[in-house]
């Protein structure tokens, strides 16, 4: 079904793959009639063209590239503007589109969230950017409609920032990375590998981009094979798919952990432009004659079949077929699996779920980015038309990713024909992917068209007893599942005429309601403030040495950024750094607020020139175990919290998982490695130390480290840095802390991004 390259690969002539392992100078100067390099020919994938294009350094293995657009919704926008504004921010330098999708849904007896769109509508105003009122569009397909062009590279501040198959190539990052271009910084990073994806064949009949797209999750994620590279995906077989097809893969690569994508174009795509009224937006991308990938993934699109991806992973794949074959087996394993992820805390069953000997569903959700296309939804429709989704447990709800979208759909009738089988159409909403609308019942089951499903997310509560579970699967088989009236059914058992209404765009809807001010920034405009929209507190720079308690062990394999920062009921705080620090960590170490909080009190009596001792009694005992050691001076000695993870920061890109550690005191994450560069990035963006540490845990929660001559370690470019866990004695231990740019080792040293900028002023 899907194979992975031990190593690199060839691709001659746009089709033909030969293995690095197979391949020798010989056969290639006889297939392309000229002497072929690696290096050389690794220069001519479509992502290498893109990045040199977009590369201000002049070295194409340190990249500083400068995007063309950004993009960010009302969770993130914030932040960042508070953050600029902070360092320097006059203008909107690039095309900076601030969408309102996730904190649609204001607080009840409140007005905080819509506090949070007015900001944004008066920042676009003052500084020349574009407004997306809530329920327009959903953050990625108003940036396919209106953002992306071929050849250009754009930066959002959400994961899910993927517009590879228009070929453009495009990165979720956490806001800091947002604030640089902001402030005409650059995107900096070393060159990344470029990994081939081959495509061949044809989709089966009602085989829709989600089963693609878990299939290639299930096979690439725990290898890491795709790990902050990018996915190049070429062959006959794309040119087989539309371009709402190609879009349903293409944003599902997040869950790769990759750091982006790009596909090769054609008239498919070129009428994508027409139809939205951008022709001038289409560039061609073909593969040169021969191009070396570092790696290669092999797809034959006719050999997979409507897939499942169970709790709590996009990539603990099945097919839906072998799910319901061997449904105990499975189920069971499932279970043995979330046991894991939910730490034993919470009795967890899907057993239960099984009626009849058939697996029994409480929910189905067609939605944001991924399923709300029009293609997704219109394939739906032909599955129920004439049929109905009973009235039982289960439920279904449908969720157009864009106005445009939803009144096509109402135009061509296929709305009437959802509400009429019991399916409740919503208006552009991402809240179905981060627990804020849609949320399951106690112990329910959901199947989503969405892009996540981890633990502690679509209203799960752990610490409080509460369990849900959501599945992924396409659009297709979600409403062969609803036509079984909650059944779990695989759409390739749906006798189903799909008839492929042609998509007709109208702008109207946003020419009449988003505000567009780029090039028109209007300084005097006095920006809008709400009481929930608080100021980032004040953050010390990095002292000689740092003393840091360990508030939290994680052991889990991995470690997402929703367990970090938890998703859904938080949302109304995210403009608020400190009302929003109280939820960290709080469905998966409910005593980490309080740990971190007790140590703090120590830093804030140092800055204040106050006892310390006095503040935090453990410490007089603490500094006599190191003074017999070192001559070191309380006073001059920063005294923070860390944690420890397997792999934090997998999922969102969202920079709160990071500044919520910093603003309760936090300075270093200590890691067998870090799930994706933008968590990593997002430390060292909020002045925190992204440590390594590859042998066992030697210390415990409770324990503190001392790091002596810290600041030096980073000013000289140390990559190993000596700890001392304290306790009757001094155990030295070695961290290290990877690469890191001369600007990143500037911004640990000043604390964080804020202060790095307002140092140059």
């Amino acid at each position: 079904m899907i194979k992975l390259y031990e190593k690199g690969a060839y691709v001659l002539h746009g089709t033909e793959v030969i293995d690095e392992l197979e391949a020798t100078k010989e056969m290639l100067q006889a297939k392309t009639g000229k002497e072929c390099s690696k290096s050389e020919l690794s220069e001519n994938t479509l992502a290498y063209s893109i990045l040199k294009a977009h590369n201000t350094s002049g070295n194409m293995e340190k990249l500083k590239v400068k995007f063309d657009k950004l993009t960010s919704h009302d969770i993130t926008f914030v932040g960042i503007i508070q953050t600029a504004r902070a360092s320097g921010l006059e203008k909107f330098p690039v095309p900076y589109v601030l969408t309102n999708c996730h904190n649609s849904l204001c607080a009840v007896g409140g007005t905080i969230n819509e506090d949070d769109h007015m900001f944004g509508l008066s920042c676009a105003k003052k500084y020349g950017g574009i407004y997306v009122p809530p329920h327009q569009a959903v953050i990625h397909q108003f940036a396919r409609e209106v953002l992306a062009e071929g050849g250009k590279m754009i930066l959002g501040s959400d994961s899910h920032t993927r517009y590879g198959a228009l070929g453009t190539m495009a990165i979720g990052e956490g806001g800091p990375e947002l604030v640089k271009q902001l402030l005409n910084k650059t995107y900096d990073i070393n060159m990344p590998g470029v990994i081939g994806v081959h495509l061949t064949g044809e989709p089966r009949k009602g085989v829709g981009p989600q089963d693609i797209a878990l299939a290639i999750i299930g096979a690439v994620f725990e290898k890491g094979y795709v790990n902050n590279k990018v996915m190049e995906f070429f062959g006959e077989g794309v040119y087989k798919l539309s371009v709402d097809y190609r879009i349903g893969i293409d944003v599902m690569t997040t869950e790769t952990t990759c750091l982006s994508s790009i596909w090769v174009t054609d008239n498919k795509v070129k009428e994508f432009y027409e139809i939205h009224k951008r022709p001038e937006a289409y560039k061609e991308l073909t593969l040169e004659e021969a191009v070396y990938y570092d790696g290669m993934i092999e797809v034959d699109l006719g050999d997979i079949k409507p897939m499942i991806a169970m709790p709590f992973h996009p990539s603990n794949v099945y097919t839906i077929d072998e799910l319901n074959e061997n449904l105990y087996d499975v189920l069971s394993e499932v279970e043995k699996k979330a046991a894991v992820s939910l730490d034993n805390k919470i009795k967890y069953s899907l057993q239960d779920k099984v009626r009849n000997n058939r697996l029994y569903v409480d929910q189905g959700v067609i939605a944001g980015c991924a399923g709300g296309g029009f293609e997704n939804i219109c394939d739906a429709a032909d599955i129920l038309k004439g049929k109905y989704i009973g009235a039982d447990d289960f439920s279904l709800s449908v969720y157009p990713a864009s106005q445009p979208i939803f009144m096509e759909l109402v135009k061509n009738g296929l709305v009437a024909d959802l509400m009429e089988t019991g399916a409740t159409i919503r208006t552009a909403f991402c809240g179905p992917c981060f627990g804020a609308g849609d949320v399951p019942s106690n112990n329910g089951f959901s199947i989503r068209h969405t892009t996540r499903n981890f633990p502690n997310r679509e209203g799960s509560k752990i610490t409080s007893g509460q369990i849900a579970s959501v599945a992924l699967m396409d659009a297709r088989s979600i409403a062969a599942t609803a036509a079984s009236q909650g059944y779990l059914t695989s759409s390739e058992n749906i006798d189903t005429e799909f008839l492929k209404p042609k998509y007709f765009y109208d702008s109207k809807i946003y020419d009449n309601r988003v505000y567009n001010g780029i090039g028109k920034p209007i300084p005097e405009t006095e920006i809008k403030f709400g009481p929930g929209i608080v100021d980032w507190p004040a953050m010390s720079g990095l002292t000689d040495n740092m003393l840091l308690k360990v508030v939290s062990v994680i052991m889990d394999p991995v470690t997402t950024t929703d367990e970090l920062i938890p998703s859904g009921e938080t949302s109304s705080y995210r403009s608020n750094p400190l009302g929003l620090a109280e939820f960290t960590l709080s469905r998966k170490d409910p005593a980490y607020v309080g740990s971190a909080k007790e140590i703090q009190l120590g830093e804030k009596a140092r800055t204040k020139g106050e006892d310390i001792f006095a503040a935090v009694g453990e410490l007089k005992e603490v500094y006599e175990t190191i003074q017999k050691v070192f001559p070191v001076e309380p006073s001059e000695t920063e005294i923070g919290s860390v944690i420890y993870a397997v792999k934090p920061g997998d999922g969102s890109a969202r920079e709160q998982a990071a500044s919520c550690q910093k603003v309760l005191g936090g300075l270093a994450n200590i890691a067998k490695e870090y799930a994706t560069k933008r968590y990593r990035s997002n430390l060292i963006n909020w002045g925190m130390l992204p440590f390594l540490l590859k042998e066992e845990v030697p210390f415990e929660k409770g324990d503190y480290l001392f790091i002596k001559d810290i600041k030096k370690a980073i000013s000289e470019k140390h990559s190993e840095i000596k700890a001392y866990i304290v306790g009757k004695g001094m155990k030295e231990i070695t961290l290290m802390l990877g690469e890191l740019t001369d600007d990143e080792r500037e911004i640990i040293d000043k604390g964080c991004l804020i202060n790095y900028y307002r140092n140059e002023k």
